[in-house]
């Protein structure tokens, strides 16, 4: 199969020709670019802007609190560039709080993060597409469902509680490849051999756990023809793990993960089941791969964001006006 990780150099290569253009250009096209709203369906666009920026009543910013500047010599650089990619298309005096990093709370002011937790009152995490080379991973997957090893599959570091909690159960279980598989802790008790996504790809059923926030490989296996197995998702982030409704686009387990050989049974028994969760996956992928559209969702959530903040005339409504709407 052919690789599958996103490759940092074009990634860093793409971002320094960026910055090597003055910012003027990109400022000078954004409201040619926030216009195409008009060419979309504009209920859907704005529905998911509102999503990731759920502000709703007027703040100021807390002088105290740090905003942002962009710095390629320290600090979390994939962060800051996927943030600069949109701030550069707005005046530079703007403000943004953000907090870079897998962050479990919510902040006490409104602030763009990677994730946020899936709690009521979550609205000053204000959600945006951060570390997207190590996230944003979707799957070439060659193989059809029916010509997959009729296993469960999992490799990742087994740090967590969770994670721990399920190899505990299920390593060297004769239906599970699953096992510790990182540089780091290789003392771990259920280490198991490096598997590659592709290597991953070639069975039925791919286990998605969150980690310190959520799981890095749940956007590759909805993209793929597998079947993702996971518990109810605690956290979320650009990808809307918050509206993935289970049976439909994932199968369910409990907590425990005592159900897990009943529904393997269940969806062996019943493959029409299992392509058709599969496709709603993959439709849920699709508006990812949209680049325009992804474009145009980053920046109406940061024009709400300026909007909200009284650093531009609004009051979040401006990508709702005439012309846009």
């Amino acid at each position: 199969m052919a690789r599958q990780k996103n490759l940092r150099l074009p990634y860093y290569v793409a971002n320094l020709l960026r910055f090597s253009l003055p910012d003027g250009i990109w400022r000078a096209r954004r409201e040619q670019i926030l216009g195409r709203l008009r060419d979309r369906d504009a209920e859907a666009v704005l529905d998911r802007v509102h999503y990731y920026n759920k502000i709703a009543e007027r703040f100021a910013l807390d002088p105290a609190r740090p905003v942002f500047r962009f710095s390629f010599l320290r600090g979390p650089r994939n962060y800051y560039m996927d943030l600069h990619e949109y701030l550069r298309y707005f005046d530079p005096r703007l403000k943004v709080h953000f907090l870079f990093g897998d962050i479990a709370t919510v902040p006490e002011v409104p602030t763009i993060v990677k994730a946020r937790p899936l709690v009521p009152g979550n609205a000053n995490s204000v959600l945006f597409n951060l570390n997207k080379i190590r996230h944003y991973v979707f799957a070439k997957d060659g193989l059809d469902f029916e010509q997959k090893i009729d296993k469960l599959v999992w490799r990742g570091n087994a740090k967590q509680e969770n994670r721990k909690q399920f190899l505990a159960r299920f390593y060297g279980h004769e239906r599970c490849d699953v096992g510790h598989a990182h540089r780091k802790n290789r003392n771990s008790p259920w280490t198991r051999g490096y598997l590659g996504i592709s290597g991953q790809l070639k069975y039925k059923f791919i286990l998605s756990l969150e980690g310190n926030d959520v799981a890095s490989n749940l956007k590759w296996i909805m993209s793929s023809n597998s079947l993702c197995f996971m518990a109810r998702p605690q956290r979320e982030t650009w990808f809307m793990e918050g509206r993935l409704a289970p049976g439909f686009h994932y199968v369910l387990l409990k907590d425990d993960f005592s159900d897990l050989e009943e529904q393997m049974d269940h969806y062996l028994s019943c493959p029409d089941e299992a392509r058709e969760i599969i496709r709603n996956a993959n439709r849920h992928v699709d508006q990812f791969r949209d680049r325009e559209l992804e474009r145009l969702v980053s920046l109406l959530v940061l024009e709400k964001y300026f909007e909200m903040s009284g650093q531009v005339p609004g009051a979040g409504k401006g990508m709702e006006r005439e012309g846009r709407g």
